[in-house]
């Protein structure tokens, strides 16, 4: 390993053991370098800014997240995806309260992309990462549905998230979490009756057409 990668990383490191135990205001550039170890200049020459590298941290602790609960979900035997979301649902349920600083970091983090274009870009490109990681923990295939899949269980995930920030009763847990997919189930259409509906749809938009 380069000593450039190795300082780069100590700045990674360092953030993430600061969104740990700090409030977002106090994960300052000097707080990050005390914690890193480095002086407050490697951060502008590795990350440009300090948002940059909080940001960049953010992605890097939800990525280990991720893959956390990618390990435990692999100890279990093979099931079905909806069994392995139930389950990856507990394993969040049960890790994460060591993570709300991250969590409340990452909320930070999505606020300051709406006016900074590279904070944006790089959570931008974690989600799009992401969505193929969720699919392939869930077992929900690799091709784009797949990933759109994966998509909208980080939505779910990433919603009930903010929900309990602000609540720790908005939670939905266990059997109250197997009920409402159940019933989720029951919205939506088959498959196959959407395909015809959106193929007679195309049927009857050619046949004004020709008209």
């Amino acid at each position: 390993m380069s000593p450039q990668r190795s300082n780069r990383m100590s700045l990674v490191e360092g953030t993430l053991r600061c969104l740990e135990r700090l409030p977002p205001e106090q994960v300052t550039a000097r707080a990050i370098a005390a914690e890193s170890g480095a002086n407050l200049g490697s951060i502008t020459y590795h990350f440009g800014s300090k948002d940059n590298l909080v940001t960049a941290a953010v992605v890097e602790g939800l990525d280990r997240w991720l893959a956390d609960i990618a390990e435990r979900l692999a100890n279990l035997p093979a099931g079905s995806p909806e069994a392995r979301l139930l389950h990856a649902a507990a394993i969040i349920e049960s890790t994460g309260d060591r993570r709300r600083g991250l969590a409340r970091n990452f909320v930070s983090a999505l606020a300051k992309a709406q006016h900074d274009g590279e904070v944006s870009q790089l959570l931008a490109e974690g989600f799009r990462r992401t969505r193929y990681d969720v699919a392939a923990v869930i077992g929900l295939g690799d091709d784009p549905a797949g990933a759109h899949a994966g998509a909208l269980v980080l939505a779910m995930f990433h919603g009930l998230l903010l929900q309990t920030m602000l609540d720790e009763d908005l939670g939905i847990h266990g059997a109250a979490m197997s009920a409402a997919l159940a019933r989720l189930r029951e919205a939506l259409p088959e498959p196959s009756r959407s395909g015809a509906d959106h193929a007679d749809g195309d049927v009857r938009h050619r046949s004004r057409s020709a008209q």
